[in-house]
């Protein structure tokens, strides 16, 4: 599939949605954050209302208020990946599943600050630890404790243990739900606080809330796919060991998505099989309804979507991202920077501009380790006699014959600030600035960047390492 011919000029303004407007944003970001906040009280609002229980010693209520917390913020992360769009909107998908891996460190934290203190001060309470000798409900909040740790160690160190994707995903899954259900039967077992009509209701409340949540992204979000499948007609290279498979619905087209946005891919299994990745959709959304997936085989379920034939199904969960050009009407041109394959959603920027006839210049550096690693290189080619493109490939061992290539702007070394200062003018320091690529990577630039004067809020990044 060729790249889109173009179509006729459009403003700018004409893409941007009302909900992607600043204003917009913010207010949603503090809905969200103030709700957030509100959650995470609710246990304790609950539990002081009415007549505060009497008070246990400093140490043992401490011990209780943190196994609160923990199980608050264990509840929050089921929200925080069961992929709500109204949630994800304000903040960006990699934001906010970076933010669900903090806060399960912070959860973690506190479970373990509850039994620690109960264990050093307060064995009474605590019991028997042997499982057969011990109450149902106390070794139930010990398998949560286990679970929990569990979870984060296995996705911490998954590639360390050699856990492939697709295990590590079902084992994720199953902790978190055993881990889940185990520490509310232990609070509402415990009975600390929870005796209440009030308190036992908030709990049924929250678990009820937990089994929503399972049932639509375990159950009715893969249904809706499994009635709505694509199919798979093309399979072409793009160099770099970048593989773009090019998907016709067989049912409803995909709607509504902004240009630089990302889709969960489940390919020739069911969607009920947990077996989908993120990947950016690398078309147009001036062109539909065939969109296409451009995939680099960085481990082995990757590289199996990779090899996908044409006419393989496949399953679609999206978009999600905030990744886009369309969120900065205003702007008078942009500054773009990718690593590696974190070219792909900057490409599906850039054929939407072209499609569009998009008058504003892109300044766009591209780094890669290797001259035959340049992925898009000659898709890159002709964007540029489209619009105002100038590419700039910045190549760190670049080949000793034939350098530089002819027709190509080139670099040697790595990006930094000296580059940067040398190859982007004065005038784009107001520009936005879009980065896509490995997390150090990204973390470097940020501070050339802000060094050279561009203003934080100037500066918007995607981590390429969701896969």
């Amino acid at each position: 599939m060729s790249d889109p011919a173009p179509l006729t000029t459009t403003s700018p303004k004409a893409h941007v949605r009302t909900a992607d407007r600043p204003w917009a944003v913010w207010s949603w970001g503090a809905f969200w954050l103030s709700l957030a906040a509100a959650a995470l009280a609710l246990p304790f609002v609950v539990i002081l209302s009415g007549d505060p229980p009497p008070a246990m010693g400093f140490s043992r209520d401490l011990a209780l208020g943190l196994g609160f917390s923990a199980l608050a913020l264990a509840g929050l992360q089921f929200a925080l990946t069961g992929r709500i769009r109204p949630l994800l909107h304000p903040f960006g998908a990699d934001v906010v599943f970076l933010f669900h891996r903090f806060v399960s460190w912070g959860a973690v934290a506190l479970m373990l600050g509850h039994f620690g203190i109960l264990y050093i001060w307060h064995q009474d309470d605590l019991g028997a630890l042997n499982p057969f000798r011990a109450p149902a409900h106390m070794t139930a909040g010990r398998v949560a404790l286990v679970c929990f740790v569990a979870l984060i160690v296995s996705s911490e160190f998954r590639q360390r243990l050699g856990l492939g994707y697709l295990y590590w995903r079902w084992l994720h899954v199953g902790l978190a739900l055993a881990g889940f259900a185990g520490a509310i039967w232990h609070v509402l077992g415990a009975g600390h606080f929870t005796g209440a009509d009030g308190t036992r209701a908030l709990w049924l409340m929250v678990t009820l809330g937990w089994l929503g949540l399972m049932v639509y992204t375990r159950v009715l979000r893969p249904w809706r796919q499994w009635r709505n499948p694509w199919r798979v007609i093309d399979n072409r290279d793009e160099g770099d060991g970048i593989r773009t498979l090019i998907l016709r619905p067989e049912g409803q087209p995909l709607t509504g998505w902004r240009p630089g946005q990302f889709a969960w891919l489940t390919v020739g299994t069911s969607p009920f099989a947990l077996r989908e990745h993120p990947f950016t959709i690398s078309t147009a959304p001036d062109t539909g309804p065939e969109i296409s997936f451009s995939i680099k085989p960085l481990g082995n379920d990757s590289k199996r979507l990779s090899q996908t034939r044409p006419g393989t199904v496949a399953y679609i969960d999206g978009p999600y991202g905030q990744f886009s050009i369309d969120r900065e009407a205003d702007a008078d041109g942009f500054v773009m920077i990718a690593g590696g394959v974190g070219i792909t959603p900057i490409i599906a920027n850039l054929r939407a501009m072209a499609a569009r006839r998009d008058p504003r210049p892109v300044i766009l550096l591209y780094a890669n380790d290797d001259w035959d690693d340049v992925a898009f290189r000659d898709a890159l080619v002709r964007l540029a006699e489209t619009f105002d493109l100038t590419a700039i490939h910045v190549v760190q061992n670049p080949p000793e014959d034939d350098w530089p290539p002819a027709g190509f702007i080139v670099e040697t070394g790595r990006i930094d600030g000296d580059m940067l200062s040398r190859v982007l003018p004065p005038a784009s320091r107001d520009w936005p600035h879009m980065l896509c690529g490995p997390a150090p990577m990204l973390e470097g630039l940020k501070s050339d960047l802000r060094g050279m004067g561009v203003p934080v809020s100037r500066i918007d990044s995607e981590i390429f390492e969701m896969v």
